[in-house]
């Protein structure tokens, strides 16, 4: 990331305890750490499950995990023995925030819940992450990602109606965690105002019911029933996946101006004074003639061609990448959107995507890798008081 003259991280002086696994509690700590927390990751001593998903490494440590835990230090812990609640006991009393999405009945288990924590250190901000969401009859079930795609409609909506389709990208997770990253903030701020802290809680159900609103609110109020139509859009058009000579772009048309500009573009001036297009509803309804007259425009160009001549008339295009194609994307490049990043056993740099949200003067930014398998427990240990031959009599029992 660019110098911006030495600025002070805005969360330096915060510490997070991340109990988190997979995405959404360990993404939430990781925004966290990029604003300058010092976050510790607690992890059992043989790693956790989440540690070797999509594994690149010589250790076989996972992109997810490279991903996820940037910016943190890590140490290893059983925090269910009577010596590993008593160090969790110990890292609690110097914290500001306990980040787990763990089910509620473990959290207690593990003295994790709020009013356990709150025993340790009154102001402490708990964040913690479910699948549903409390207060209902599922309250207690658990679940990924999926779980809220599907329960949301927007699967559904997704793909063919005989055919419903997931995102392949954990967008609910992400969600989620992003969501409660937000809420620690302003926990954090509520404290500084009240001397209280409190317990910030995420649900996969419940970000994806949130970005989903829009399509619940049109089916309760005026029973759209709409279904699946594969890539292409339906409150406007065009909006959908056409292919070129030699790839596919995604474009779209939304409001008046924008259409007439695209008409104009497809020699189909005519279309203007005709009722089935007269607005994005009517286009929606009427989109598949339209993708139907834009993709014999696109397969007569190249994917550079038919980009250039949208970008010309102000009509939002971008071009269809593989991953790789991503990765080596001359502007994801030249705007530092992937950070090329070392981690010891890789054939090559990680390309990691740096915070997602940019300020102009207090950035969030990448100040370490992803740490090894309790890279830093003696450290950790060491700084709340325990010395060099406790540190070893608790590995050697197994305690680390």
């Amino acid at each position: 990331m660019e110098d911006r003259g030495g600025v002070t991280d805005v969360l330096a002086g915060i510490r997070v305890l991340d109990f988190g696994r997979y995405i959404a509690g360990p993404y939430c700590a990781a925004l966290l750490a990029d604003f300058g927390a010092d976050v510790i990751r607690i992890e059992r001593r043989g790693g956790g499950e989440d540690r070797w998903v999509a594994p690149v490494g010589a250790d076989d440590a996972g992109g997810l995990y490279l991903v996820m835990n940037r910016n943190k230090r890590a140490m290893t812990l059983d925090p269910a023995c009577p010596e590993g609640r008593l160090i969790v006991r110990k890292l609690v009393a110097t914290a500001d925030v306990v980040v787990a999405n763990l089910p509620p009945a473990v959290l207690q288990s593990l003295a994790l819940d709020l009013e356990s924590l709150r025993q340790v250190k009154p102001d402490i901000i708990l964040t913690t992450v479910t699948a549903f969401g409390a207060g209902g009859p599922w309250s207690g079930r658990h679940g990924f990602d999926g779980v809220g795609q599907v329960m949301c409609g927007s699967a559904y909506l997704t793909g063919m109606p005989e055919q419903p389709l997931r995102a392949a990208v954990a967008w609910v997770d992400c969600g989620t965690a992003s969501l409660a990253a937000l809420g620690t903030l302003a926990a954090l701020l509520a404290r500084q105002k009240t001397g209280r802290g409190q317990k910030v809680e995420g649900a996969l159900l419940r970000t994806a019911l949130a970005f989903n609103n829009p399509a619940l609110v049109e089916q309760q109020v005026i029973r759209a029933n709409r279904v699946a139509t594969l890539n292409r859009g339906q409150t406007s058009a065009p909006s959908d996946l056409f292919r070129t000579q030699d790839g596919w772009i995604i474009a779209y048309a939304i409001g008046n101006p924008m259409f007439a500009r695209w008409a104009k573009l497809m020699g189909e001036e005519r279309w203007l004074t005709d009722p089935r297009f007269e607005d994005d509803e009517a286009r929606g309804d009427h989109g598949e003639i339209i993708s139907k007259r834009m993709s014999e425009w696109t397969a007569e160009r190249t994917t550079a061609e038919a980009l250039a001549a949208l970008e010309a008339a102000k009509i939002p295009a971008a071009p269809l990448y593989s991953p790789q194609q991503a990765v080596d994307d001359a502007h994801i490049r030249s705007a530092g959107l992937l950070q090329d990043t070392e981690y010891p056993g890789l054939p090559r740099p990680a390309p990691l995507a740096p915070t997602p949200v940019d300020l102009s003067e207090t950035p969030g930014r990448f100040r370490h890798r992803a740490p090894t398998l309790g890279e830093h427990t003696d450290a950790i240990l060491a700084e709340i008081g325990y010395g060099a031959e406790e540190i070893a009599t608790l590995r050697a029992t197994g305690v680390i």
